[in-house]
């Protein structure tokens, strides 16, 4: 049966490439799609998510603290090909429900996070499952819910922004590093090296050779990557680190990148939109 509450965050998550407001605001949220154990027909359910690094991504089937498990917990025990849209991109994965230790220590992490985790644990009475979300590696460009290649760039850049935003915030709201932040951080840094990659080995040579004129341009972006490149090396080893390095390290990547990601926008996209 159709969750009303549901489907308009659903709507709103697809309108704005990750972005809602109400209840869900400025957390880190993704649609899950998965099979029904028994209709074999697909549901869609928006959930809160861990980033736990390059590889996949954490969800906890707490129901709001149900004895019961939730229908997409079922679902992806049947069924653990599921498919995930994290605002910018859509793409298969492989769902594994973590065991033992590992379970644990996942779950902990997420309390010391939010301790209304611990409250959904106590009042749940069966232990709630930690469910890893393994992307499927897939031939050909990735999945980005945008209708050009400018809007593209902006859709990435703006999940960037708005996760380095809520890395910002959640320094700022603890008096610690704490073990989830770590991974928060390191996440980050791995995904914004992905993308500088990408673009360095793909994106930038397809362009110099359709606009020669551009070279200047590319030449600057490409020098642009390097010194963010020792920024996130930086935050890396601060966040690897005791001590309160990391605040100073993240605000001074936040910094660079902004204003690497606005000239890049105002100068790539009108190229990006003539490819």
């Amino acid at each position: 049966m159709p969750n009303d509450f549901n489907q308009q965050v659903i709507d709103e998550f697809r309108a704005g490439n990750g972005v809602v407001g109400g209840y869900f605001e400025g957390a880190r949220l993704l649609l899950l799609t998965t099979t029904g154990a028994r209709s074999g027909t697909p549901h869609t359910t928006p959930l809160g998510y861990l980033p736990d690094g390059a590889d996949r991504v954490l969800v906890i089937a707490s129901a709001g603290g149900s004895p019961r498990h939730p229908a997409w917990y079922h679902n992806l025990l049947a069924n653990p090909q599921v498919t995930v849209e994290s605002g910018a991109f859509t793409y298969a994965a492989r769902a594994v429900v973590l065991a033992g230790e590992e379970r644990d220590q996942a779950f902990a992490r997420a309390v010391a996070t939010d301790p209304g985790w611990a409250a959904y644990q106590e009042k749940a009475g069966r232990v709630i499952p930690v469910v890893a979300l393994y992307e499927i590696a897939q031939d050909g460009p990735p999945d980005i819910r945008a209708g050009s290649l400018g809007e593209a760039i902006k859709v990435v850049h703006d999940g960037f922004r708005r996760e380095l935003a809520l890395i910002r915030k959640e320094m700022a709201d603890g008096t610690a590093l704490s073990a989830q932040l770590r991974v928060n951080c390191l996440t980050f840094c791995h995904g914004l090296h992905n993308h500088h990659t990408g673009e360095d080995m793909g994106l930038f040579p397809v362009l110099a050779d359709r606009h020669p004129a551009a070279a200047p341009v590319l030449a600057r972006l490409r020098e642009e990557h390097e010194r963010i490149a020792e920024l996130v090396e930086e935050l890396r080893a601060a966040v690897s680190a005791e001590g309160d390095r990391a605040d100073a390290e993240i605000g001074r990547l936040a910094n660079e990148l902004e204003a690497h990601l606005t000239y890049e926008e105002e100068q790539l996209i009108p190229l990006m939109e003539s490819v």
